[in-house]
């Protein structure tokens, strides 16, 4: 079996597969792709539909403590001069003199930062500044008073909608605000599928707290968001902590912590947990000239509340889904299956349905099950070539169970439920196959895991 985790070449099998199965397509693919754009296929679309379903659940229903938002993406000009993204967002950047090349002055070896030369060993220009945010023009005329700007994060959305969820929402502090929602940067260097784009979608949850209680409330919501990638299904030797040092701190962070993830390209960042302290709010306040602080009324005191952020990238978090669900499986001595090891909750299809062969009434009988298992999960119908390589098929798209209906389904009403882990199959009737799937993904744990 081919690990992911040490075979780098991994990597090229799951974006072959992510394009040949329809989960992730090269944007604008029939004019040759625009680089660091991807479209998301049907199963794509699904599988990340899915994991953020699967977040604003794990937030917003299953803590009493916080509120959903979503925020526009253009906003006023001033808001990125108070976050101070228009002084403080940008890269250095080199470029080789010889190629063209671009690079990130930082992601360059001490080697070749001291000569200025490039990977290819030739000399670099003078690093420059270089702001990641794209700018555009609102109304008729482009000029300096009409220039906006696409978001570069989505926090800032909710730093300003602070006041108006605490008048409409009842909420009390601690609380938090989650928001699922498109940003934009310019990125220097953008590599590894979708690590790293231009466009992206981000989950951010924004959890406001007394100033006393920030580092209480930073050391619980880290826990959280640990346990939060296991119950997605994720391998814990696969996940570790990378704290944030002294030069690598953000401008308004007092402590930082990344989860990474050990993608087929070496250990990268997931998701950032920050204690941001009161620089948002009071930077806000400040240049809005509006009165950010947060009144309890219980203890007759006014503050400023600090933020712990929980900011993690959704379409990462679909590339850290699909390395970690991906294997070559040997099966016998001289076949290989390629399969995906979705949680039940995450799969594109959650169960395929497969007469035996088309004629004899199994194809009705099959399609009539397959409309049946719709109102509960996503189905998908295949009455094509052997059973055995439909069986592989939704092997390779991740799908968890399969029903296959045959003769005996005509005599005695039961059917073929086919696990895709451990390719077990077990007799079940019909009436029993939604109850049991059920079952089963309530109580699922993934193989060696």
């Amino acid at each position: 079996m081919a690990d992911v985790a040490t075979d780098p070449k991994i990597m090229e099998s799951i974006v072959s597969l992510c394009k040949r199965r329809g989960f992730i397509f090269p944007s604008s693919d029939i004019y040759g792709g625009l680089a660091s754009a991807w479209d998301y296929g049907p199963l794509g679309s699904e599988l990340k539909n899915r994991i953020q379903r699967f977040w604003w659940r794990d937030m917003t229903q299953l803590h009493d403590d916080i509120v959903g938002l979503d925020a526009a993406i253009m906003m006023h000009p001033r808001v990125w001069e108070a976050s101070g993204h228009i002084e403080n967002f940008d890269d250095l950047l080199v470029e080789d003199t010889v190629t063209n090349e671009r690079f990130r002055f930082d992601h360059l070896t001490d080697e070749q930062r001291e000569t200025m030369t490039s990977p290819a060993g030739n000399p670099l220009s003078q690093p420059r500044k270089f702001n990641l945010m794209f700018r555009t023009h609102m109304g008729p005329v482009e000029e300096s008073a009409s220039v906006v700007y696409l978001r570069p994060e989505t926090a800032q959305g909710i730093y300003v909608n602070f006041k108006n969820v605490v008048q409409t929402s009842r909420v009390r502090i601690p609380f938090g605000i989650a928001q699922v929602g498109k940003a934009f940067r310019n990125e220097i260097v953008t590599k590894n599928f979708i690590f790293r784009t231009c466009e992206f979608e981000q989950m951010e949850m924004q959890y406001f707290v007394h100033p006393s209680e920030d580092e209480k409330w930073f050391d619980y919501w880290r826990g959280e968001r640990m346990e939060y990638y296991r119950r997605l299904g994720i391998r814990p030797d696969r996940l570790r902590w990378k704290e944030h040092g002294p030069d690598e701190l953000a401008h308004y962070a007092k402590t930082a912590y990344d989860i990474e993830y050990l993608f087929p390209f070496g250990w990268s960042e997931l998701e950032g947990v920050h204690n941001r302290t009161d620089y948002d709010l009071s930077r806000h306040a400040e240049y809005s000239g509006k009165d950010l602080t947060y009144l309890d009324d219980q203890k007759n005191e006014r503050f400023v509340p600090y933020i712990i952020e929980t900011s993690a990238g959704l379409t990462r978090s679909v590339l850290t889904v699909l390395a970690d669900a991906y294997e070559e499986e040997r099966v016998g001595e001289n076949d290989t299956r390629t399969v995906l090891r979705f949680h039940p909750d995450l799969a594109p299809v959650t169960v395929g349905v497969f007469p035996l062969v088309k004629k004899d009434g199994l194809a009705e009988r099959a399609r009539e099950i397959e409309r049946a298992l719709r109102e509960d999960f996503s189905t998908f119908y295949d009455q094509g070539g052997a059973i055995g390589r439909r069986y592989r098929r939704q092997d390779e798209i991740g799908t968890p169970y399969c029903i296959t209906i045959d003769y005996e389904t005509k005599e005695n009403d039961t059917v073929t439920l086919r696990f895709r882990d451990s390719m077990e199959q077990v007799r079940i009737p019909v009436s029993e196959i939604a109850p049991r799937i059920r079952s089963e993904s309530r109580a699922y744990r993934r193989v060696g895991s």
